[in-house]
């Protein structure tokens, strides 16, 4: 067993260094660091990602209780946006039930920030800043994920007979076909179309921000005003890699219970666990939370990709493979 990290004493020097970058970029904006528990009594809904979980000897009440290692602080930062309104930004460890890889870790680090008064086409322009900041990067381009769709592959991701004219496709080809033969959800299809024909096709050299996701895929973005069937959300990618994903936020209560309601709909159709939906989030939003965008965007990744380096375990002081 070796007790040795990956990482060579230069790259954790210019770890910190970037940590130090980071947050002089928000300083130099009045951007208010805050730093929110890691251990919380709810998870997320959201069917795609799975909380880690531990149990509390002795709660408040002294009974055990159930405590989930937080996905994002976003929950939180949200509570804090609520009763205070003022622009915030965390640089904390985040966790997740999910696949290890070159880019995955269960254990890793997101810079997350949100800026009240701030729309999509405002944070974008931030983020592009950010990566110039500390890379040699050029600015972000954007494209609409309607774009990008008819761009790379000729179909409409927005029109019913363009997703079936993806799903045929992706049941041709060798690494999709077993999968998407039994497949019918439109979501989990233009998913999967998105991997496998939209990300290899992006811009390396270039940061490219995805904008306007279905409306389905809003997650925690508002519906956009102009075209009721996308949402405020984007993503960006660079060098091969997704970097940083982030919304116009919502801040109706009803339209966020509605959709914890509609994420634990589909997690019993994927025969998983159902999630309480987060109480605390709801009381904040009822109280009234400023109009905001807000962005999460992953520490490492973003390390990997100033060092040119193409394993996350390399850029961390110990991955889960050796701690």
């Amino acid at each position: 067993m070796d007790w040795r990290s990956e990482a060579s004493l230069q790259t954790l020097q210019q770890r910190a260094e970037l940590m130090r970058q980071i947050r002089q970029f928000f300083y130099q904006r009045n951007v208010l660091e805050v730093d929110t528990p890691l251990l919380a009594r709810h998870g997320v809904t959201d069917p795609h990602l799975e909380n880690l979980t531990t149990t509390l000897t002795a709660g408040p009440d002294g009974q055990p209780l159930k405590l989930s290692l937080q996905t994002s602080p976003e929950y939180a930062m949200k509570r804090l946006l609520a009763q205070y309104r003022t622009s915030i930004f965390q640089l904390s460890h985040v966790f997740r039930d999910d696949e290890i890889g070159r880019h995955h870790n269960p254990e890793f680090s997101l810079v997350e920030w949100y800026r009240v008064g701030f729309n999509l086409v405002d944070l974008i322009a931030e983020v592009s800043e950010l990566i110039q900041y500390v890379t040699d990067a050029p600015p972000v381009i954007a494209y609409t994920y309607q774009e990008i769709f008819v761009q790379c592959t000729g179909w409409d991701p927005l029109q019913s007979e363009g997703i079936s004219a993806i799903h045929r496709h992706l049941k041709t080809r060798s690494d999709t076909r077993d999968w998407m033969e039994k497949e019918t959800d439109p979501d989990t299809i233009l998913q999967l179309a998105f991997n496998v024909l939209i990300e290899p096709q992006l811009p390396s050299q270039t940061p490219v921000a995805i904008t306007h996701f279905p409306r389905s895929q809003a997650a925690l973005a508002r519906v956009c005003p102009e075209d009721e069937r996308v949402s405020l959300r984007f993503e960006i990618y660079y060098q091969g890699i997704e970097l940083a994903n982030g919304y116009d936020e919502l801040t109706d209560t009803d339209e966020q219970n509605r959709r914890f309601v509609e994420d634990n709909a589909k997690r019993r159709q994927l025969q998983r666990a159902e999630r309480t939906a987060d109480a605390f989030l709801l009381a904040a939003l009822r109280h009234g939370m400023p109009p905001c965008s807000g962005v999460a965007l992953g520490f490492d990744r973003l390390l990997m990709i100033a060092l040119n380096k193409d394993q996350i375990s390399s850029v961390v002081p110990f991955s889960i493979a050796n701690c």
